[in-house]
Formats: C-alpha cells, structure tokens, sequence
C-alpha cells in the first residue's frame, strides 16, 4: 500500500472513528473511562512506575484522565503532561489537581501548560516510566491511528534515543476505538498495551 493510500485510508478512519466516539452517550463515556481506568490502576506496569506521562483528554473526545491524575498525586507518583507547541510536543510536570484546574485551554478545548511556563520537562530531568498513550484507533496488538499529527511518535522516537531509554506504553480506549485491523507506516510506533471500557463498566 502507498503512502498516499495509507494516509487516505487514515483520514477516513479517522472521520469513521468520531463518529462512533461521537455517538456514545455521556453515561456510556463515563462507565468506560471508570473501567478502563480501573484497569490501568491495577496495572503492574502502572504500579511500578514512578515517572508517568499521562494526556489530558478533551471532553467527549476521549477517556477521561481525570481520576489517574488524582490517583498519581494521591500515590507520591510524579506526572508529566503533554505541551504542544507547534509541531513539538514536550511532556512538562503537574504538581497537583490545584495545579491541573489553574492550566489554560488550548483552540482544542483541552488543558496544557502554557507556552513560557517554566516547568520541569521530563526528557532533560530523567526520563519517563511509562506514557499513557491517547488515540482514535487501536489494534489489540497495539497498532494505533493518531489524529494525524504525529506528535507521539515523535517524542516516542526521542525517548528511544535518550539515554534513559524507552518508556513503557499504554494505550486507554472506548471499546468503539478498537479495531481489527488499521493502516500503518514504518513512523507508526506500536503500543505496548491497549486497555479499553466496557458499556456496562463490568
């Protein structure tokens, strides 16, 4: 397949994807994002991370980070959020849910430290543990279909160079984001993990 092809494909996906994730009731975005949250907290991996990188997800768009924020600042957990400014994406240090609600909101409806805020970044200071990964598509082998920016797979691919080596990767999904199959190229990076809700939040 061309890369031409391959990034039609995905721009279709990607259109087919939120329509789904649109079509989920705001009780159905909830049980999942408290299952599939329920899951990562009783994750091993997430346990033994000390460094963790977590997004923060935009409302109706996405599970809801909200609660492993609070678990990770009620655990001595040090977290690390995601700046975009332009097309570089730094992961910069949260201190607490005081510091979370204080965070500006970006064009795209979701909070990010603002640009000049002088924050510890996660590269230059030690690396990270692990990345919870967001995104609108997922194979259960890990493939993901990004929003098309490539902004994780870049810094995926500067953590592989950096000396503290390569973080963990686990990816939080609505079970509507799950697919069997997604189109990929050799820029894609695989997730380690895909962990997704339940309607019924069993």
């Amino acid at each position: 397949m061309s890369v031409s092809v391959v990034r039609e494909t995905k721009r279709i996906l990607r259109k087919e994807l939120k329509k789904w994730i649109a079509g989920l009731t705001e009780e159905e975005r909830q049980l999942q994002s408290e299952n599939v949250v329920k899951q990562l907290l009783g994750h091993p991996v997430y346990q033994k991370s000390k460094r963790i990188s977590v997004y923060l997800s935009m409302p109706q768009e996405e599970v809801n980070t909200e609660g492993i924020l609070r678990h990770m600042f009620t655990n001595g957990k040090i977290c690390f959020v995601p700046q975009y400014i332009g097309p570089k994406m730094e992961m910069l240090r949260l201190h607490s849910m005081e510091d979370y609600e204080s965070l500006p909101v970006t064009k795209w409806n979701i909070k990010q430290p603002a640009e000049g805020d002088a924050r510890e970044e996660a590269l230059s200071s030690g690396g990270l543990d692990l990345i919870i990964m967001p995104g609108l598509g997922f194979t259960l082998e890990g493939d993901r279909l990004g929003r098309g920016k490539g902004y994780y797979d870049k810094y995926l691919q500067r953590c592989a160079e950096h000396s503290t080596g390569m973080p963990a990767t686990i990816a939080i999904a609505f079970k509507e984001q799950i697919a069997e199959k997604l189109p990929v190229t050799e820029n894609d990076r695989r997730v380690d993990e895909v962990l997704y809700g339940y309607k019924d939040g069993s």
